[in-house]
This record gives structure tokens, C-alpha cells and sequence, in this order.
């Protein structure tokens, strides 16, 4: 797409009422009016692209709204996670936006586009833990398995809803709005693990009508829009690696973070790499530190 049609549209959802969109969304894609929610069903799968066989159900009757089908389980076997447990595992289908090396805090979002940590976390403390550490952003299309599985095994720390705007983040947007995975309303899980700190990062954007998370169930839309802040005990939400631990209801990014020197050997994946959930993003160190 040419930069200048990429600046007006990016440009245009400054103008569009994102909240009210989003809202009508969530109704429609809630709807369990049996010709409404398999038309759109019907319409936006095949528009899409998704793969039905994937999927533990291919009937319609056995999915109450499209939001529902939107979130569905997959076949089991479908995703098999990297035998290897030193893998850092793919948290989600999709496509690589950018990873790479954090420089001190500061993430590359698209050429010529930098955000840092301290804004994408809200200014938690878990910031200087991550400076200088590893990060993969993932774009889900509407096509993609919208649930997200734990990258490692990891303790519950802490959750963080952010409140913000909500730009699509179709990759011509995320060239052209500065900062934007730090503007756009997100909820940010932070775990222990066998090599330190994890940050799990679940980006809202237009038309995403809610995320969940499976300890807190739905996280937005939120009944207050301010930061808040929930500390968890150790052992009181531990999840294995693989594991489910949410789902955005429509399409959005996840961003993973990772502290300096936690891990290697990391595969050849350029911008606009295909990935899959479960497949390896690097090795782990996993002698570096104990779980809390």
C-alpha cells in the first residue's frame, strides 16, 4: 500500500468513533439469532480464510454466536508444542511483526517507529527487570486460532489493565500511529519463570470486542477505564507451558517479553513471517533463576 493512502487511513480512525464501533461489535458478535450468527459465520470464515478442519467443530449448530466460533477450540492434536522443553513456545498463530533485542527500554515497533518499555507497561517495575531483554510482536488476522498459550511455564505475578485507544493494528497502521501498542488499550500479564520475568502482552484494537484472560475471565471491556493493578501470591495462578491463558474476541496482537540473556539461538523469522502456536521461538536458559 502506498505511505499516502497508509497516512489517510491510518489518519481516518483518529476520527471514526472507535468506542461506539467496538461496542456495536461486541452485540453483533454476541448475537445468538440463529440466521444472523451463521450468516456472519458463513461470510466472514470464508472471507477470512479460515480453516475449518482445523477446528474441533465444523457445524454450525455448535457454536452459539460468531464470537463463539471466533474463539473456538482446535482439533486436539493440531498444535503440538516443540518437544524440546529449553523451547520458547509460539504463543499464538499469526504473523511476526518485528522481534529482536530491546535497546535498554526501547522496542522497535516498524522501521522508523520506536516505543519503550516503561510506556507499554504502564511504568511497572517489572521495566528495568526486561531492559536490554528479547521481545516478539505478533499480528493475529482474522483468519488465525485467536486463543493464546503460555510461550514457558510461568507464576502469576501480576496483571495490568491499561486503558487507551483502540487503532486497528493492521500492519499499514502500525507504520504510520506513533507508539501505537502503547497507546491502544491492553492488558499486560507478568509471570515468573525458571529464567526470570515473562511479560505477556495482549493489545486491544478496533472492533476487539473484549479480552480474557482464563484466571480473570473478561478483562474489557472494563467496567472502569483506569489502570488497575492485581498482585497475585506465589502459587496462586500457575500455568504450564502450552497451556491456555487467553483470547482476544476478535483479532488483535500479543507482545512477549523477555529479560537479557534468558535466551538463544532464535530462528530466522523476518517481518511477515507465518507462525504458529506452539512452534519454537528460541532456546531457553533455564538454570538462570528460580521460580518465586
Amino acid at each position: 500500500m502506498h505511505p499516502f493512502i497508509e497516512r489517510g487511513l491510518s489518519g481516518l480512525q483518529s476520527l471514526l468513533p472507535q468506542r461506539a464501533l467496538t461496542a456495536a461489535m461486541h452485540r453483533l458478535t454476541r448475537s445468538e439469532t440463529p440466521w444472523l450468527k451463521n450468516g456472519l459465520i458463513t461470510v466472514i470464515g470464508s472471507a477470512a480464510g479460515v480453516d475449518w478442519t482445523e477446528a474441533a467443530s465444523m457445524e454450525l449448530d455448535d457454536y452459539p454466536s460468531f464470537n463463539a466460533f471466533f474463539t473456538r477450540p482446535l482439533r486436539e492434536g493440531v498444535r503440538k508444542p516443540d518437544a524440546d522443553p529449553a523451547s520458547l513456545l509460539c504463543p499464538c498463530d499469526g504473523r511476526i511483526s518485528e522481534s529482536g533485542a530491546i535497546a535498554g527500554q526501547q522496542l522497535l515497533q516498524a522501521k522508523g517507529q520506536l516505543y519503550t518499555l516503561a510506556d507499554l507497561l504502564a511504568d511497572d517495575p517489572s521495566c528495568a527487570e526486561l531492559a536490554d531483554g528479547h521481545f516478539w510482536t505478533i499480528y493475529l488476522s482474522p483468519r488465525d486460532y485467536h486463543r493464546v498459550h503460555m510461550p514457558a511455564s510461568g507464576n502469576l505475578r501480576r496483571m495490568i489493565y491499561v486503558p487507551g485507544e483502540l487503532y486497528s493494528v493492521a500492519p499499514y497502521t502500525v507504520r504510520q500511529v506513533p507508539r501505537l501498542f502503547a497507546r491502544n488499550e491492553r492488558v499486560v500479564s507478568l509471570f515468573d519463570t525458571e529464567f526470570g520475568p515473562m511479560a505477556v502482552v495482549l493489545v486491544g484494537a478496533m472492533l476487539v470486542a473484549s479480552m480474557d484472560t482464563v484466571w480473570a475471565g473478561t478483562i474489557t471491556p472494563a467496567a472502569e477505564r483506569v489502570i488497575s493493578r492485581h498482585d497475585y501470591r506465589p502459587g496462586e495462578v500457575v500455568l504450564e507451558r502450552g497451556a491456555e491463558m487467553g483470547r482476544f474476541n476478535m483479532g488483535s496482537t500479543v507482545i512477549l517479553l523477555l529479560p537479557k540473556g534468558s535466551a538463544e539461538q532464535f530462528p530466522d523469522l523476518p517481518p511477515g513471517s507465518a507462525v504458529r502456536m506452539g512452534q519454537r521461538l528460541a532456546s531457553l536458559k533455564l538454570a538462570n533463576t528460580t521460580p518465586r
